[in-house]
């Protein structure tokens, strides 16, 4: 780590840096080594059986319950738990530590973002996985005490997973004003009804998935008896559910470029008259793109660092093979073309994680709001920088980059779906460029 990274990451902090060095054993001494335990398991389960509890594979738990021992265990939250959810959680068992030893600024949790991206398990297994981690920080942040006990404390606690229904099939849901799925008010004036599809819906497919947090478009009746100040950020509500809930249907699995990421999984889900009364509304009716805003920004912190943490995996695979294979009588590092990749992609790691750090530390400094330009700039610069390097890993490995018997196939797919994925990069380019236009005319308009 350089000494610039160092200052950005740890503000002189002890305990940031002991938890990067346990995090780091943890990962090389028993996540690493449970990857081959992990898949073996998965690969016994077929067609449906992959999304049952007995594909879950024990390893996970074992792992999860060491990352406990270890107090890396929700290490993401960005403030301290309510006292009353506390006293709620001491009072179960077994005894599980919920609360982490220190809540981390969104610069400090960065790096260790980074060193979980190394695996595909390490996340989970410190409960620090989306879309859990999006969906505890909303309920954290704006969930009712009621909507605490009953969703939060069991994610917390690690005993559940959960769902995001934003993702439609039938419009751009990347305009978040074209969501077709609304709510409106039941018949009889009690409660409301839920109508539409979604799908990319992350976690639905989980068999330990006991609640699904739904974005819909709210009827405008409703609004009508609801002030507002402005009624374009006010068209979604927000809606937290259990599962199953009458009249919530999985429609199927899908797969990502062939990948079920079984027993997680999306899937596409059907919503058919399903009643909502007053005590599922997070936050209010028409608050959805609040929550929306506040959700987003510390998850693409998340993404990007984990993107980060695999691709330099990948990377420091394809120096190992440069060493390890021969063409032309020669080591494939002693080649002109392969020291060109291996030069850039140091390059573009090292970019992609000074500019999410930089993120990072304007978004503790500033608030999420007013670091919506270096969000918007991460989501789109991160996943290409990244997305670059194993390619590269892949043209150095040959045929064996893109089998599964190495992680860069996956991790190539994984990374291209980031682009699309929280919203596609020509999104956050326009947003993006609407705040550097702002700032010009801001500038030029001080100037007369």
């Amino acid at each position: 780590m350089t000494a610039i990274e160092t200052s950005l990451t740890n503000n002189g902090s002890t305990m940031t840096t002991d938890l990067q060095a346990t995090l780091q054993s943890f990962l090389e001494s028993s996540v690493l080594p449970a990857e081959p335990l992990y898949e073996s398991h998965i690969a016994k389960f077929t067609h449906s059986d992959r999304w049952t509890l007995a594909a879950v594979p024990p390893v996970l738990h074992a792992l999860q319950a060491e990352a406990r021992s270890l107090r890396l265990w929700n290490l993401f939250l960005p403030h301290p738990l309510p006292e009353a959810l506390l006293r709620k959680n001491s009072a179960l068992t077994p005894p599980i530590p919920i609360q982490p030893q220190t809540i981390l600024t969104n610069s400090q949790y960065a790096p260790l973002a980074e060193i979980m991206g190394r695996s595909p398990l390490a996340s989970e297994a410190c409960n620090c996985s989306a879309p859990d981690t999006g969906n505890m920080e909303v309920l954290l942040k704006f969930g009712t005490a009621r909507q605490q006990e009953r969703y939060l404390l069991p994610l917390l606690r690690g005993e559940a997973r959960s769902a995001f229904l934003m993702t439609e099939p039938d419009v751009a849901s990347s305009d978040a004003q074209n969501l077709e799925t609304l709510l409106s008010p039941a018949e009889g004036g009690r409660g409301y009804v839920l109508n539409g599809r979604k799908w990319w819906s992350t976690g639905a497919m989980d068999p330990r998935c006991t609640m699904v947090v739904v974005v819909a478009r709210t009827d405008p009746v409703l609004l009508m008896e609801s002030p507002s100040t402005n009624g374009r950020a006010r068209e979604q509500t927000v809606v937290v559910l259990p599962l199953p809930h009458p009249g919530i249907r999985i429609v199927r699995p899908l797969t990502v470029f062939g990948y079920d990421d079984a027993p997680h999984g999306h899937a596409e889900v059907e919503l058919v008259n399903v009643q909502v009364q007053d005590e599922d509304i997070v936050l209010g009716l028409g608050r959805g793109f609040e929550i929306a805003q506040e959700r987003l920004g510390p998850g693409r912190i998340h993404h990007c660092m984990r993107a980060i943490g695999l691709a330099a995996r990948c990377y420091e695979l394809m120096l190992e093979r440069t060493f390890t294979r021969s063409t032309f009588s020669k080591p494939l590092h002693s080649h002109g073309a392969i020291r060109e990749m291996i030069a850039d992609s140091a390059t573009d790691l090292e970019s992609a994680r000074l500019l999410t750090l930089s993120c990072a530390m304007e978004m503790d400094r500033r608030g999420n709001r007013n670091a919506r330009d270096k969000i918007a700039m991460i989501k789109v610069a991160v996943p290409k920088l990244t997305m670059r390097v194993v390619d590269r890993a892949v043209q150095v490995f040959g045929a064996a980059g893109v089998c599964d018997d190495f992680p860069l196939a996956r991790a190539l797919v994984g990374l291209r779906t980031l682009r699309i994925a929280d919203g596609p990069d020509e999104v956050h380019k326009q947003t993006l460029a609407l705040i550097e236009i702002k700032k010009a005319k801001d500038k030029l308009q001080s100037k007369l």
